[in-house]
């Protein structure tokens, strides 16, 4: 099952996405995924093809400012919340996507998560790895150094840095074929570094927690979550009390897994992500 790339301009800012298209029933809600700070759509090769294969189309854009995406100046996009919440509506309504289940990931995967509060009609269902969801999550201090100023500026133009941040967070290497995808953006422009500093500088992740935290007392669709449980950077606890406080919520636990999980272990996370994207209230 192949996943295809393409690239759409929306509002002046060109997105390039990847896509698996189903084989079989298409009664079923698309699916869009959603990654996290240093990542790209990449990082969800191994569990797109699997959607399309249940009959289930899957969309893994990468984020304004990543991966192959456009990397504008922070004159001309803002790199908050905001920016990248309203950039994201654009490209919903330029795939046409009206009804979806949306997958997040990381941090910036929060931002999917924010959006999901403001346009809830649109959810489906939600799954939830190792995000930021709680005043309790702090930005680690190896993403944080990063926004730092004058070492953030050097920092984030070493392409290296993807490989450190990747490694450290998910706690497994990371073969040299995979790591020359994630590096390439970095060798072809400095505008990724420029991109990745700003929207740590940017990422607002306080204010975010707090419009998370309360927002989703009060949300009804289906939430899985599914846990790293060696993330060093985001412990269970989190992802605990967020279950507990959460109607209709379920927390899948992972062992030996860490940050992010969708890298080494997308078996484990697709044996409840693939049924749980089919609920009938995905209709």
């Amino acid at each position: 099952m192949s996943i295809t790339e393409h690239k759409i301009n929306v509002d002046s800012l060109e997105w390039f996405y990847r896509e698996s298209l189903p084989i079989g029933r298409t009664d079923l809600a698309p699916v869009l995924l959603l990654h996290g700070l240093v990542s790209q759509s990449y990082s969800w090769r191994n569990i797109m093809p699997a959607f399309a294969s249940q009959g289930t189309r899957a969309i893994a854009p990468d984020w304004i400012g990543y991966g192959f995406s456009a990397k504008p100046e922070k004159r001309d996009f803002a790199y908050t919340p905001d920016a990248f919440i309203t950039a994201l509506e654009g490209f919903i309504k330029a795939l046409e996507l009206e009804h979806f289940s949306l997958v997040v990931q990381g941090f910036l995967g929060s931002v999917g998560l924010q959006y999901a509060l403001r346009y809830p009609e649109q959810i489906a269902n939600l799954a939830i790895l190792n995000t930021p969801i709680s005043t309790a999550a702090k930005l680690p201090w190896k993403i944080k150094q990063m926004g730092l100023p004058l070492a953030g500026e050097v920092m984030t133009q070493d392409p290296l840095l993807v490989d450190r941040t990747l490694e450290a967070g998910s706690r497994y290497r990371i073969g040299d074929k995979e790591l020359d995808i994630y590096r390439k953006p970095f060798l072809k422009s400095s505008s990724s570094g420029r991109s990745l500093l700003s929207s740590i500088r940017n990422l607002q992740l306080d204010s975010a927690m707090q419009e998370i935290e309360s927002g989703f007392k009060e949300w009804q669709q289906p939430i899985l979550i599914q846990w790293g449980m060696i993330d060093p950077w985001l412990p269970v606890d989190i992802a605990e009390n967020f279950a507990n406080s959460v109607p209709n919520s379920e927390l899948i636990k992972l062992n030996n897994v860490g940050h992010y999980p969708q890298e080494h272990y997308h078996e484990a996370i697709l044996q409840d992500l693939l049924p749980f994207v089919r609920r009938k209230d995905a209709h």
